[in-house]
């Protein structure tokens, strides 16, 4: 937990789309214990780098938190996870959905996968790929 908490504390504080104060530790671990039971934490050479909290419904499965640690980001480490998920989710024959902050350069990475913006609300567009 203490790897989880930092990395979003890393990952998720200082979003400028963000409405209101920062998050403090405990409305971060309200957000980390939601659906804890599909987390993963991804590992490079035995070492904690990111999370990915993926919810397998029977139609569509989402990705409801996706974080890898600031070193390791624009190293194609993210493309290979989501490359990853893409072909379970195709072998399993469902789509995929996922919410991604406006401000966040992640989503030309969702994009370039195949997602789709298809809808907004203030702060996060509400992508799918079928």
């Amino acid at each position: 937990m203490p790897f989880l908490l930092a990395l979003r504390r890393e990952c998720v504080d200082g979003h400028p789309a963000d409405a209101g104060e920062p998050l403090n530790d405990e409305q971060h671990l309200q957000r980390l214990r939601y659906r804890f039971e599909c987390v993963e934490v991804l590992l490079l050479d035995s070492q904690s780098v990111g999370m990915i909290k993926l919810l397998r419904g029977s139609a569509v499965w989402e990705i409801l938190q996706f974080q890898l640690s600031a070193p390791m980001q624009g190293r194609g480490i993210g493309r290979a996870v989501l490359g990853q998920v893409i072909a379970q989710a195709e072998a399993a024959g469902v789509g995929l959905a996922a919410c991604v902050v406006k401000d966040n350069p992640a989503r030309q990475l969702y994009e370039s996968l195949g997602f789709r913006a298809v809808g907004e609300d203030m702060h996060e567009f509400h992508m799918r790929r079928p």
